[in-house]
């Protein structure tokens, strides 16, 4: 069975102190108010993952993740971090392929097709971002965009491998923006993506996968999306830098 998963993107936000204590407060939270089964990931900067990892210790459903990695093991690489790092950390998690790592620093999908390969052999789960521009919605060939994301990046995997492996569909337009997919416009999309997944895999796989929804998602339209029968969780940006609208979005598995 799949999981339900909400996970938080902290992005390049938060120093030290104010990552703990929001990651303190998140914790806290959870502990007193959240019932149900569904994963909470927190996926932070580097400088947080060893610190908030103990803390998660204290709770069972609260998991740690990075932003990224590098698809080298080590080496002269400045200022990369590499898989073996992150999971040394305590963190279990890694989001690629998002979009401003895909826009602003060129990563292609050859290349997070490596990165899904590093994290997997160090037992990280990618939670891995596919999604199309304003452009490419506009122009109708989203469905186009987001099946080729899927092959060149994550359709070398056997099916054991893939078993691991997070979706998130994030419009590339609706990230940071203020705007949202109607949960019909995601749900047609998280639909194509189940079905993409079983022509790859088989039936079995495609109900196993988890497939978040990324793009302004907040506690006003949370209901309305992860209500949405192909839809598991979110992967959350800005709501997640407040505790309390974090756990807002994470109970609505419990309304």
């Amino acid at each position: 069975m799949r999981k339900n998963i909400v996970a938080g993107n902290w992005k390049m936000n938060m120093d030290y102190e104010q990552g703990i204590s929001l990651f303190s407060e998140i914790v806290n939270m959870v502990k007193d108010e959240v019932i149900g089964n569904q994963e909470i990931v927190v996926c932070s900067p580097f400088i947080h993952l060893a610190a908030i990892s103990k803390l998660s210790a204290h709770t069972n459903n609260v998991s740690i993740g990075a932003q990224t990695i590098n698809q080298h093991e080590s080496g002269a690489y400045t200022g990369e971090i590499s898989a073996s790092q992150v999971k040394s950390t305590g963190a279990e998690y890694v989001i690629l392929g998002h979009s401003e790592r895909r826009a602003y620093f060129g990563e292609t999908d050859e290349l997070l097709a490596e990165k899904v390969d590093a994290a997997l052999k160090h037992g990280l789960k990618p939670i891995f971002c596919i999604g199309e521009t304003q452009s490419e919605r506009e122009a109708g060939s989203y469905f186009d965009v987001i099946k080729n994301q899927l092959s060149k990046a994550l359709f070398h995997l056997d099916a054991a491998a893939f078993g691991n492996i997070v979706l998130a569909y994030e419009p590339v337009w609706a990230i940071g923006t203020g705007l949202t997919a109607s949960p019909e416009q995601a749900q047609e999309v998280h639909a194509f993506i189940r079905q993409t997944l079983a022509d790859q895999y088989g039936q079995e796989v495609a109900d196993n996968t988890s497939i978040l929804y990324g793009g302004s998602a907040n506690p006003s339209n949370a209901q309305s999306l992860f209500s949405q029968p192909d839809i598991d969780g979110g992967l959350i940006g800005g709501a997640s830098l407040k505790s309390r609208d974090f756990l807002q979005i994470i109970n609505v598995f419990n309304a």
